[in-house]
């Protein structure tokens, strides 16, 4: 649920400065969020056991403008073992695929709390 305005029932905007720190909280929870995707595969690729659950998520989207869509399918695109697919034309539905699918519930959770709710705060 997003904030409102009381007086005028609109969405509450963010003032630069609090945006501003949540991108730079963003940029390093982001790029940790690489490092780790990277360690995973690249283990995966040395050792000999196959940890590979590859898969196809359907990921039911919150209310979000183009250019935060946009936002979210590169960042899944660009994070090592996800990649996004397609989304749908009412742009509810975002398809990707994930190398490590042990738990499609537990994915779409932590792709909305991890990745959807902080590109909203943002842009």
């Amino acid at each position: 649920m997003s904030e409102t305005n009381n007086m005028t029932m609109m969405p509450k905007r963010r003032s630069p400065l609090y945006r501003l720190r949540r991108l730079f909280t963003f940029i390093f929870f982001y790029l940790w969020e690489v490092l780790l995707s990277n360690l995973v595969l690249a283990h995966d690729v040395i050792t000999p056991r196959d940890r590979f659950r590859p898969g196809i998520l359907a990921l039911h989207l919150p209310e979000m403008t183009d250019l935060q869509i946009i936002a979210l399918t590169n960042l899944v695109t660009m994070t090592p073992g996800t990649l996004t697919l397609d989304v749908s034309e009412d742009r509810r539905t975002l398809f990707m695929h994930c190398m490590y699918l042990d738990n499609p519930q537990w994915m779409r959770r932590r792709i909305c709390e991890d990745y959807v709710m902080r590109i909203k705060e943002i842009f």
